[in-house]
């Protein structure tokens, strides 16, 4: 991108690039290659490597929906669906769209859905972006990335670390980076905290 970072590839955007080249060739390019072209801009690895990870998200979504759904061509179906047939992983997916896709569905009682929006509101807070702008070549970074609970318990991954810009090379560097994941316990009325340390 601009800033020389690395940007995101699904397999899905390659292959609508090549759908595309494909319906509008010409006479005088119908020999053209379009992945000559497409490898100009997008490592052939990383062609390979984004197929890969298409494949490991239609498996881990059929093992998932194997614990509701018993027949194997409805888990099929439904995995090919979520994960083709929409045009970002953020789209989202309301009650009647999920009904028609096959997934089981029922509408949240007014009280769970009142719970479930209050604990969302909590998380966004805890994971709300936090960067310290020093000046354009230093930063500092502390925000919470990943948030796991279970009764009693909290785990988060809080990044903290600093970033110092390398202008010759146009990307950022992290520096003193002391991100953890930390662990809440509550042990009767006493709320305990800790570094977890997961290798």
């Amino acid at each position: 991108d601009r800033d020389n970072d690395r940007v995101s590839v699904s397999l899905d955007e390659l292959t609508r690039v090549v759908r595309l080249w494909q319906s509008q060739k010409s006479d005088k390019n119908e020999n053209e290659n379009p992945y000559q072209q497409l490898f100009q801009h997008v490592h052939p690895l990383v062609i390979g490597a984004v197929d890969r990870a298409e494949s490991l998200s239609i498996m881990l979504c059929k093992e998932l929906l194997a614990y509701h759904i018993k027949e194997e061509k409805i888990q099929d179906r439904i995995a090919n669906a979520l994960n083709a047939k929409y045009p970002s992983h953020g789209y989202p997916i309301l009650f009647e769209e999920a009904k028609r896709v096959g997934l089981k569905v029922s509408h949240l009682t007014p009280e769970i859905n009142s719970l479930l929006l209050e604990l969302n509101e909590l998380y966004s807070e805890m994971g709300q972006r936090a960067t310290t702008d020093f000046d354009d070549t230093h930063a500092h970074s502390n925000e919470i990335l990943n948030i796991w609970e279970t009764s009693g318990i909290l785990v988060h991954f809080q990044q903290d670390k600093d970033w110092f810009y390398r202008t010759e090379e146009r990307r950022w560097i992290s520096l003193n980076d002391n991100s953890t994941w930390r662990r809440t316990l509550k042990v009767g009325n006493k709320i305990e905290k800790s570094i977890l340390h997961i290798s």
